[in-house]
């Protein structure tokens, strides 16, 4: 029988694969390609190597978090690592979200505002997620 850390992580899993599928639209809602092209070639590779990069952590955590559910919650040593950076990678988004973005441009229309929201509070969820699995090693450890 699942633990409620493991059904969470379970389903965190799946949230950021969906998150993946979500964030392939941001690029047309932003216009990126309209911005890009006012920036040299350099520029442009780097932004769109990194966006890629960003795009396979998240599906590599998702895909880890559904396969190895219960390897994240065993209590040790390696658990403890993974799901305490897997947190402080989402509590991070959610840091980046509130304090760097200029959200002046952000596209207006209450889809785009919903997007966002719905978008905010997976951040939320997953960071929440993966302390609390930290947490639960850690104590489990030490």
């Amino acid at each position: 029988m699942l633990s409620i850390i493991q059904k969470a992580i379970y389903f965190a899993g799946f949230a950021q694969i969906i998150l993946v599928f979500g964030s392939l639209l941001i690029p047309r809602i932003l216009q990126w390609t309209v911005e890009l092209d006012k920036v040299q070639t350099l520029i442009k590779q780097m932004f769109w190597t990194y966006a890629a990069y960003i795009l396979v952590i998240n599906l590599c955590f998702g895909i880890l978090s559904i396969l190895a559910f219960e390897d994240l919650t065993n209590g040790s040593f390696l658990a403890c690592i993974v799901c305490g950076f897997i947190a402080i990678y989402w509590i991070s988004r959610v840091a980046i979200q509130f304090f760097y973005f200029d959200r002046t441009a952000f596209p207006p229309g209450i889809w785009n505002k919903l997007g966002e929201i719905v978008f905010v509070l997976l951040f939320f969820f997953l960071a929440t997620v993966y302390s609390w699995a930290f947490y639960y090693n850690y104590q489990h450890f030490y």
